[in-house]
């Protein structure tokens, strides 16, 4: 019988080694825990109203045609706290994605050591004196990888993957969100400028209406309360000035923030301004089914039920046994020249088998939480897109609606206008009382106003319209 080579069994068990490796690779096509799909949905068949051919431009707030408007949207997108905020939780996502891809492979490193040692001369078992002191050197290349044979790690992965789409989504809701808030405050500033101005004329003319009272009544031609109901009137407006003065402070400070602007920006709040116009819009080209993708929320409660969906994979492969091998090879000697010789050569090789028997419940109430938890974001997502879709069709409707109330709202000023103006002629002549004419001034005064919030509430509801879409 001839005499084993030492070292004859090392190459063996590396083939041994790699040929589980590529069997477990092989074998693995399959990943543990249900398959992700879209739930279904009943989606209505179209919108119900006539469509325009044209899709929903990219950058849809420049219908409004306000170059100011247009920039002020570009400075948000670039500076704006949450949407740099989102930016970074992005960068997280991918970060944790890298992480859990990470053990899918394996391991190495290297594991370099040098030692100096001294045993004692007065021990139990004497040693030479020229062994008291040794010295070792150490340099190894260790590898370990747990094998993912029930695919525990690609679910995480998987779940992982799904994360960060879903946080990239986020940030586009974000987005769109921003673009509307900005869009929307802007027209809120443009009517409380306009609110203001009208008041202010409004007021100018109840003073001269005032210095007027003031001298028929020191002439006796009307009496004190014809007079103080023509100051109460006035004082009555005076007191609108300074709280649309101070709405507009407040709506200037929460644009300048939505911009992104510094705190010393922030705190002068100076804001330019433009002259938006109102265009009547059309649905965009597009089918109902398209919806799911186009808007950021709904693609981001769908990717969050996706890993919640694969989470359960995960909590499900702790009932399994995880396998894992180890190797490593090098060197060991006490002299350092002696390291790289084939006599310092070290490799050991090993694999193990952890199979779980008793964990107190532990791993059952990991799988029940995953699958409520899938159970939950499914939930979520259909209330998502069935919210989208009343958004759609509240912002369709409100395109014809608001647009009718806002021209109604107009006709009305009008009327009122050419009713104050004979009203006011009555009373210099004497035929209808002070008070029929102050309160046509009322109502008046009222219906200018309403009509700036009729107008404003119109160009919001394209900006609803255009955000439900998925804008």
């Amino acid at each position: 019988m001839s005499a084993e080579r030492p070292g004859g069994r090392g190459p063996l068990f590396a083939f041994i080694f790699l040929a589980i490796a590529f069997a477990v690779m092989f074998l693995a096509g399959c990943a543990i825990g249900p398959d992700y799909k879209r739930p279904d949905l009943e989606l209505p068949r179209d919108y119900g109203v006539a469509q325009s051919p044209v899709p929903m431009p990219e950058k849809w707030w420049t219908l409004f045609g306000d170059p100011v408007l247009d920039r002020f949207v570009e400075e948000a997108l670039a500076a704006n706290y949450d949407l740099k905020a989102a930016a970074a939780r992005i960068e997280q996502a991918r970060g944790r994605f890298v992480i859990e891809r990470a053990a899918l492979s394996p391991d190495a490193g290297i594991d370099a050591r040098v030692s100096r040692d001294r045993a004692s001369a007065l021990g139990a078992a004497p040693i030479p004196p020229e062994f008291l002191e040794t010295s070792t050197h150490r340099l190894v290349l260790r590898a370990s990888w747990e094998i993912d044979f029930w695919g525990k790690y690609r679910r995480a992965t998987e779940a992982a993957r799904a994360e960060l789409v879903a946080t990239e989504a986020g940030r586009e809701a974000i987005r769109a969100s921003l673009v509307g808030d900005v869009v929307r405050g802007y027209f809120a500033l443009h009517a409380l400028d306009r609110r203001l101005d009208v008041v202010e004329r409004t007021l100018a003319g109840r003073e001269k209406a005032l210095e007027l009272q003031q001298v028929r009544f020191d002439g006796g031609m009307v009496s004190e309360l014809e007079f103080r109901q023509v100051e109460a009137d006035l004082r009555q407006v005076q007191a609108l000035v300074p709280t649309i003065r101070q709405l507009r402070l407040r709506q200037e400070g929460a644009l300048a923030l939505l911009l992104g602007r510094t705190p010393r920006e922030v705190y002068d709040a100076r804001l330019d301004r433009g002259t938006p116009t109102t265009p009547v819009v059309e649905v965009p080209a597009g089918m109902p089914s398209e919806l799911l993708l186009r808007r950021p929320d709904v693609r981001q409660a769908e990717e969050l039920l996706h890993a919640a969906n694969a989470r359960i994979g995960v909590a499900r492969a702790a009932y399994l046994p995880s396998i894992k091998l180890t190797g490593e090879f090098g060197g060991e000697s006490q002299a350092l020249g002696d390291l790289f010789t084939a006599s310092a050569r070290t490799w050991s090789i090993a694999g193990g088998l952890l199979q779980p028997l008793f964990a107190g419940g532990q791993i059952r109430g990991g799988v029940q939480v995953a699958e409520a938890r899938q159970r939950e974001l499914e939930e979520v997502y259909r209330k998502t897109v069935a919210n989208a879709f009343r958004e759609v069709r509240d912002a369709i409707a409100a395109q014809t609606n608001l647009r009718e109330a806002s021209s109604a709202q107009a006709r009305r000023v009008g009327a009122l206008d050419r009713t104050f103006e004979l009203s006011r002629l009555r009373y210099d002549n004497g035929t209808t009382s002070l008070f029929e004419t102050l309160e046509t001034e009322r109502q008046l005064l009222l219906a200018r106003l309403e009509a700036i919030d009729a107008e404003r509430d119109r160009r919001d509801a394209i900006v609803d319209l255009y955000l439900a879409l998925g804008g």
